[in-house]
């Protein structure tokens, strides 16, 4: 993934260095891409036109903003409201601080585990 402008989302193949820009409705979960990560582009054989664009299922993110816990927050379930550097929220565990790295379920939008 390159970046988001009025005209899409902007792709380039890793072997060829050409460039694909595909609108927001042909991508599975949009708020969850950032600068340089890697995606799968499904192209039509027939018209060489961009078909879907697929995320990872799993995604690592580092959250920009969360009100903080408190130590003992382990034990529950309770989860609170995180933003993620691509701007997406996630719901995370009372424990998750802003500056850690998550890693979510793009298919799902849901915590998955904090990544060391």
């Amino acid at each position: 993934y390159l970046y988001q402008d009025d005209t899409g989302y902007s792709f380039m193949d890793t072997e060829t260095f050409e460039q694909i820009t595909v609108p927001e409705t042909m991508i599975d979960a949009p708020k969850f891409l950032k600068e340089g990560q890697e995606v799968m582009v499904s192209i039509n054989g027939e018209t060489e036109l961009p078909m879907a664009v697929e995320l990872p299922d799993k995604i690592v993110l580092m959250v920009t903003y969360s009100e903080p816990g408190m130590k003992g927050d382990t034990a529950t379930k309770t989860l609170k409201p995180a933003t993620v550097e691509t701007g997406a929220t996630v719901n995370v565990p009372l424990f998750v601080n802003e500056g850690e790295t998550i890693r979510i379920n793009a298919k799902t939008g849901e915590y998955v585990e904090r990544v060391k």
